[in-house]
């Protein structure tokens, strides 16, 4: 009888110790250290893990990019993910049930951050942003997460979300308050866009590479607003006053773009 009751309690102890360990981990996927061989790779680009950071995503190759502030001030590429999976086709989200995966600038914030998701971590992508609203574009709870199910989602593996988590977690606590998506079709090379001159959203690929292109040139995350049913970009003077989506672009904003 002894021995029955020591195994019964034995068992016991080692359900609760399992039930513990998942307990804990499902609570603290989200606190999870960044890997060293993150931290080596952030020290050989000059920046840190609390250094502002910046994501690009290609639809057409299945990549998201993770750039991240050096100490000289400009964005280097800190790594290269491949995504699992994404659903719809080239082009941007229109509609609430299109399962469509958005296209545009996007700013994410701590509190888009999601530690609970059953596709293990995710935040969201901020859709629809100010100019898909300015379109009437509905949607909601577009991601970029783990897992490999996509439903209008970025799915990026378990592992590959714990990272990139791991390093959004990072940044916003070194201060940052936003970090930019630039979720895009393709490399916006002149080449790639000329290849789509017949596509119905050509003009608004056009209209992202302005942004693209900005960052390339100056290694900065633009600032951007929407007005006239456009995405405008500047480094500076659009972060001074909030534009009408439906209304007249101010000259400082052509003016901006003309010097591209």
């Amino acid at each position: 009888m002894l021995h029955r009751i020591l195994q019964a309690a034995a068992l016991a102890i080692a359900v609760l110790i399992l039930s513990a360990c998942s307990q804990f981990f499902e609570d603290n996927r989200h606190n999870v250290p960044l890997p060293r061989v993150l931290v080596d790779r952030l020290s050989q680009i000059g920046s840190s893990p609390a250094e502002p950071m910046m994501i690009r995503v290609y639809k057409q190759s299945s990549e998201l990019e993770v750039w991240k502030r050096t100490r000289t001030g400009e964005y280097a590429l800190l790594k290269s993910y491949p995504i699992c999976r994404w659903s719809g086709t080239l082009g941007p989200k229109m509609k609430e049930g299109d399962h469509q995966a958005p296209e545009g600038f996007y700013d994410v914030t701590p509190a888009m951050m999601n530690s609970k998701s059953k596709y293990f971590l995710s935040f969201n992508v901020g859709y629809p942003n100010k100019f898909d609203q300015a379109w009437g574009r509905t949607g909601s709870y577009l991601m970029i997460h783990g897992d490999c199910l996509s439903v209008g989602c970025y799915a990026m593996t378990d592992e590959g979300i714990a990272e990139i988590y791991a390093l959004a977690r990072e940044t916003f606590k070194g201060g940052s308050r936003s970090i930019q998506l630039q979720l895009l079709p393709f490399r916006m090379t002149e080449v790639n866009l000329a290849g789509h001159v017949g596509s119905p959203h050509y003009a608004f690929w056009s209209n992202l590479k302005e942004g693209v292109d900005l960052f390339n040139a100056h290694k900065q995350p633009p600032a951007w607003d929407v007005c006239e049913g456009r995405y405008v970009f500047d480094q500076q003077a659009l972060s001074a006053f909030p534009l009408d989506p439906n209304g007249p672009c101010p000259a400082t904003a052509y003016s901006t773009l003309a010097l591209l």
